[in-house]
């Protein structure tokens, strides 16, 4: 049975009493220092077994991993799965062993593509990764169930497995087609991330040229389509207006599957306090990531001088890579790349709580998709040090529940409830771009 809140602190309170004094003998003869490291590895322990608890109550359900692309790029072919063993450690940041000791309960695995590929299909490449994901997760079904709904997810959880459900990351990959939305949501999509890095025709994306002022009239017409279907609407890598009319357009909670908070860390991609103190009324979720330069404005501020470096480089050297690789690796030695901590992100969790409230915070950690990581959240096995460290902040059992799964499942289970209601009053949408905003399909 779960413990209570007064429960753990009376017992944190117990081992910071009692531990300098258990073995006086031994501890009396410890330098003052090293007493202290194992009180705090006692406490952190403690805080560990607690959240353990929590987690064996309620599944913890991570917003968003890029598995299904890290293995296409790892492999010869880009469609083995078989190679890429999921029971043997990985060089990767997820692998069976490592989501069991993170004790992750339900997957958004991301079938992401990038939104350069144009010229190369996107609809092939989109078909393609939801094929390797479906494949990966049929590969162990001792581990992974196919979820498709919050139930599913429970359920899953209830037998020990991860419900594993598929989330797209770019509207680009329907190509201005309504039909083709409705294809990956029956192919198994729940969500869809409006944009990626590249702003689209009908959306503004945070890390590229705006050209809609926001959504256009198609973009607002993909939201209620979703909304019909029961697609989560996903705001992450969206521009701050497609964020605000996303919210005025949707009729269901919409979330951020990987995302931090622009309060915190000022950056394009994070979600600016205005826009979280609307989250209450929409019911919406933050799924808080762990790319460094998210979480951390001091390495933010990092890779943009790293990228004024590498400019006023290349205008020193111009056409001689060699130099600028040996200019830019002198430079780098004598600034070293700052470290983002576990701190770092639950001061994002804290701020994101303050403004929007507890209700409104989930997991996204975006690993495998990352080539840098926060110190302590190094891959799936770690979400419990995080937790702990909220834990030691003061959140308690209900609110670690909410940001562990129950706030998205809520999130997901209201996107099944509006689109029942909306699929008895509203037909598939047949409009087009060129019929809304006068531009070629």
């Amino acid at each position: 049975m779960l413990k209570n809140s007064r429960a753990y602190w009376v017992v944190c309170a117990g081992l910071a009493m009692s531990a300098p004094t258990a073995a006086m003998g031994q501890v009396s003869a410890k330098k003052p220092a090293a007493a202290a490291v194992s009180i705090r590895e006692a406490l952190l322990e403690t805080r560990l077994a607690y959240v353990r608890t929590i987690l064996r109550n309620t599944p913890l359900v991570d917003g968003h991993n890029d598995l299904p692309w890290a293995m296409r790029e790892a492999a010869k072919d880009p469609l083995d799965v078989v190679a890429y063993d999921l029971r043997r450690p990985t060089a990767g940041m997820t692998d069976i062993a490592r989501l069991r000791k993170g004790m992750v309960g339900g997957q958004f695995w991301s079938v992401y593509i990038p939104g350069e590929v144009r010229d190369s299909g996107y609809a092939r490449i989109q078909l393609e990764q939801i094929d390797i994901a479906k494949r990966v997760i049929a590969r162990y079904p001792d581990v992974f169930v196919p979820a498709f709904t919050a139930a599913d997810v429970r359920k899953a959880y209830a037998q020990g497995k991860i419900g594993s459900l598929l989330g797209m990351e770019g509207g680009h990959a329907i190509e201005n087609s309504l039909g083709a939305l409705r294809a990956y949501y029956e192919l198994g999509a729940r969500y869809m991330t409006l944009t990626h890095n590249v702003t689209l025709d009908w959306a503004d994306a945070a890390n590229d040229v705006p050209r809609n002022n926001g959504l256009t009239a198609f973009g607002k017409e993909v939201v209620r389509e979703m909304n019909r279907l029961g697609m989560i609407v996903d705001l992450a890598h969206t521009s701050p207006a497609v964020m605000s009319q996303a919210l005025s357009v949707t009729e269901a909670p919409v979330i951020w599957s990987h995302a931090a908070a622009r309060g915190i860390t000022d950056v394009p991609r994070n979600v600016p306090d205005s826009i979280l103190a609307r989250l209450p009324k929409n019911g919406g979720v933050v799924m808080m990531t762990f790319v460094p330069g998210f979480v951390s404005q001091a390495v933010a501020n990092y890779g943009a001088q790293v990228t004024a470096v590498r400019d006023s480089i290349a205008t020193r050297f111009p056409n001689d890579n060699d130099a600028q690789f040996k200019a830019v690796a002198a430079w780098r030695e004598t600034h070293p790349t700052p470290i983002a901590t576990i701190s770092d992100v639950a001061d994002h969790l804290d701020h994101i709580k303050k403004i929007a409230g507890a209700a409104h915070v989930g997991i996204g950690g975006d690993f495998d998709g990352i080539t840098e990581t926060v110190q302590g959240l190094e891959d799936v096995s770690t979400y419990p040090t995080l937790f702990a460290e909220l834990l030691k902040r003061g959140w308690t059992a209900t609110e670690l529940k909410g940001l562990a799964g129950e706030n998205v499942l809520r999130v997901l289970k209201g996107a099944e409830s509006v689109s029942a209601l909306l699929r008895t009053s509203r037909p598939s949408s047949t409009k087009t771009i060129q019929q809304l905003d006068g531009r070629r399909p």
